[in-house]
């Protein structure tokens, strides 16, 4: 739907209730700087999204009457989660109150309200379905994670994905593989070599803010990741296991493992894909990691400039070239090579960040950019890494725009691809694999 008009400015109660403000039109954050959306940047908030009251915090509106920026005075301010596969274009607009709590590890994408409907600046970025709401059913879930613990039932990693992080957080792969389908998770490090200030998984007890989930905290062995990996990729659709997750720390201080592993599963099956998400900190095991037969790579990075990186990772023993390097590595070998860009409006659009990445795409041969919401206070960040200008900035749509122009091979979504969108079908139609029937009896409807 194209809007005839603005949206107008959402507000909260302070008790769970969410008002229009019909006196102003709704803006959007870019960097330090509330700024007007235009009409055709608005869709309608996709299913599987929500919004946040932001205690603290006073939304910033453009005046109906007089066309001038103030505050809304109602309440607090509000922002909306937008979920896997879309990327927010602009960040909810407010000022902060001097006593205002940090904001907890999520997006806070602007959100609006029109006819009805709320409404987010934002774009579907990927087709795939993997993790769309309406694909879960919770009885199956159960069913499936509960097949999986009494099929594994001395596999600690089983256990750990099926108790903790299917059953207790939710997360999207966990439940597909407990749907037998696609993308399988396998951590495998309860250790990391950087720390991330927006870790998801650990948090300094000084810091006011929780970590999302609770790390892995032992060392699997290649004997159990083998041993419901292999069945995973044979049998599920469009199939495709992936080391490295939000529940652990860096995977390639376990390389050795990973690469054990690799050895077995390649020996009962060639199917699938095999992929690591890494912060990319050491490209000698990469290198092994792909003579041994990783498929992929995903590197995490909030910025492909080494000035806004490495104050973010805060990164012990490694440099930003390293991750550079381990992208060259895995091309090199003819793997899929992808970055997690953390999209921050007003930072990742900057002209310094465009070509920045421009030179990281030419360099490294990249494959694929995940355009990822990046799930981070704010304020909190840019303070965190000392940001007090962002410069020049583009538009997160247009820089899309302008670098699909440039590398018109490279490829946009949120997902990591499976090997039959690696060899040719990117562009494939997911929709008919939720009815595929997986080996735990489970029929996807």
């Amino acid at each position: 739907m194209t809007l005839s008009s603005s949206p107008y400015i959402l507000y909260s109660d302070g008790k769970g209730n969410i008002f229009e403000d019909t006196s102003l039109y709704s803006t959007g954050r870019s960097g330090w700087d509330a700024v007007p959306v235009s009409i055709e940047e608005w869709i309608e908030l996709p299913e599987g999204g929500s919004l946040y009251e932001l205690p603290g915090r006073k939304g910033i509106g453009i005046d109906v009457q007089t066309g001038e920026m103030r505050l809304c005075e109602k309440g607090w301010a509000v922002a909306a989660f937008i979920p896997p596969a879309h990327t927010g274009l602009y960040l909810s607009a407010y000022e902060t109150n001097p006593d205002a709590p940090t904001l907890p590890l999520f997006c806070y994408t602007a959100a609006a309200w029109y006819d009805n409907k709320f409404y987010v600046p934002a774009v579907r970025i990927e087709k795939d379905i993997r993790q769309e709401c309406s694909g879960y059913d919770k009885k199956k879930i159960d069913i499936g994670a509960n097949n999986l613990l009494k099929a594994y039932p001395h596999n600690r990693l089983v256990k750990h994905l099926m108790e903790n992080c299917c059953q207790t957080y939710n997360c999207p792969a966990a439940r597909n593989f407990a749907m037998g389908r696609w993308e399988c998770p396998v951590p495998t490090s309860p250790a990391c070599n950087a720390n991330c200030i927006g870790c998801i998984s650990f948090q300094p007890l000084e810091e006011s803010i929780p970590s999302t989930q609770e790390r892995l905290t032992f060392k699997p062995t290649a004997e159990e990741i083998v041993e419901f990996t292999v069945p995973h990729l044979e049998t599920a659709p469009y199939p495709l296991i992936s080391f490295g997750q939000g529940c652990e720390g860096e995977p390639l201080l376990m390389w050795e493992t990973i690469r054990d592993a690799i050895i077995e599963i390649r020996k009962h099956t060639s199917k699938g894909s095999i992929n690591i998400n890494t912060n990319g900190s050491d490209p000698k095991a990469v290198k092994i990691l792909c003579e041994t037969g990783l498929n992929s790579i995903r590197v995490s990075t909030n910025s492909a400039r080494r000035e806004i990186y490495m104050p973010y990772y805060r990164p012990n023993n490694y440099q930003f070239e390293d991750i550079i390097e381990s992208l060259k590595i895995v091309n090199s070998f003819g793997g899929w090579t992808s970055i997690n860009y953390f999209v921050f409006p007003g930072m990742t659009d900057s002209v310094a960040e465009y070509e920045a990445l421009r030179k990281l795409i030419r360099e490294t041969g990249l494959k694929m950019i995940q355009w990822r919401n990046f799930n981070i206070d704010p304020d909190w960040y840019l303070g965190k890494i000392g940001v007090t200008e962002t410069g020049e900035c583009l538009g997160v749509k247009q820089l899309m725009e302008l670098i699909r122009e440039e590398f018109p091979d490279l490829k946009y979504g949120y997902f990591n691809p499976s090997m039959e969108r690696i060899r040719g079908n990117f562009e494939l139609d997911f929709a008919h694999a939720l009815t595929h029937e997986t080996r735990y009896g489970i029929n996807q409807t």
